[in-house]
This record gives C-alpha cells, structure tokens and sequence, in this order.
C-alpha cells in the first residue's frame, strides 16, 4: 500500500473514531428515572395510608353518629323500641320497672315508665338504650323499684318482692323452699307472680350457705 493510501486510511479511522466518542453513551438512565420515580410514588402512597391509619385509629377525622334521644315515656313498649330503632338506635333493652324480675316476652303488653338516656340529649346511635316497663294495667312507679341483694352476706328483708326476685338475690346454690301463704297449697309456678310474706332466715340474718324458706301469695292478694 502507498504512503498515501496508508495516510488516507488513518485519517478514515480517526474521524471515525472522533463520531463515535462524539455519540452519546447508551444508558439505563431512562429506564432507572422510570423506576425511581415509581418507588417515590409508592413509597408516598404508603405513607398517605399510614397517615390515615392513624388518623383512624386515633379517632382523628372521624365522627360517631349523634342524635337526638326521643321521648319514650308513655309509649307502648313495641312502639319505642321501633321509634328507637327508626331514629337510629338499634342496642335496646328492658327490664320490669316494678323489680319483680319479669321478662318482657310480648312487648305488646307493656309500657315504658323510664328510659336510662334523658329525652332530648344528644347521644352517639351505638349507646345501648334501656327502658324500664310494667304490663299495660299496672301503674308506673315514682321510681324504678330495684331488686333486691344480697351483697355483704346478710339476709335481705324480701317481704313484698317478687319470689323470682328473692331467688336471684341469693346464691345459686342456695336451696330455697317456697310454699303458699294462703293455705290453699298452690304450686308457685310463676314465681314472678308471687310476692314473699315471710321469710326464714329474718331480715339481716347471716348468711352461711343454710336453706331459705319463703311463704308467699300472688301479687294482688294480701299475706296473711
């Protein structure tokens, strides 16, 4: 090959040489700013949900149901508990006004003397509501009449409480006797229905696991 030959191709590869170092060198930078800047979004998306965690879990942005508590004094039983339910209240509950320990089977049958929420004040819709009833002939007492106890291991003075209510004051294990004060030897079957007219042991008596007797009448009739 001639000098000039030789001299041609260098000048060939240098400037070949000069384009390439001239031509930018491929990277992953577009590939790795895609990728950073989908972690930066993931990493603030989970720091907005931990953010509101937070915020829930301490209470923080959120706010429990209020209204208004009606007035359910006077109202059958049934309709209270509807009206309750329609003003968004839906944890009720009822017990016998007259502390004799009735169930309220037929809601029907009853009417409420009391409520535990004052009518009118502001109260979150999960507050448990209670209403205190007596059946539709009977009259509301003053005041809620509560049952008896027997806490501090003394006998208490049952006299005029329902036997249902003498019982459940007492032990579980207590054995407890109940007969008829009339004389009429009548099984006391409902004992809700009938009232203590004496008892052994005496009001204030100790306590000590010994068995109890009650004479009784129904409700309505008058002890001996």
């Amino acid at each position: 090959m001639s000098r000039r030959a030789l001299a041609s191709t260098a000048v060939i590869i240098a400037v070949l040489g000069v384009g390439t170092a001239c031509q930018p060198t491929k990277t992953t930078s577009g590939g790795g700013s895609a990728a950073t800047a989908a972690a930066a979004t993931a990493t603030a998306a989970t720091a907005t949900a931990a953010t509101a965690a937070a915020a829930g879990s301490s209470g923080v942005g959120t706010t429990a149901a209020r209204k208004a508590v009606p007035n359910f004094v006077g109202m059958g039983l049934q309709s209270a508990q509807d009206t309750a339910q329609s003003t968004g209240f839906y944890a009720l509950k009822s017990h016998d006004s007259l502390g004799r320990g009735r169930h309220q089977i037929l809601d029907r049958d009853w009417k409420v003397c009391s409520q535990n929420v004052k009518a009118g004040s502001a109260a979150a819709t999960s507050t448990e509501l209670d209403f205190g009833a007596v059946k539709l002939a009977e009259t509301c007492p003053a005041h809620d009449q509560a049952p008896p106890s027997a806490a501090g291991g003394k006998m208490p003075d049952f006299r005029g409480k329902s036997v249902k209510a003498a019982r459940d004051a007492l032990d579980s294990s207590t054995s407890i006797t109940v007969k008829d004060a009339s004389g009429q030897d009548r099984m006391v079957l409902v004992e809700s229905n009938w009232q203590v007219c004496s008892q052994n042991p005496a009001a204030d008596a100790a306590l000590r696991g010994q068995p109890v007797e009650f004479a009784a009448v129904k409700f309505g009739e008058s002890c001996p």
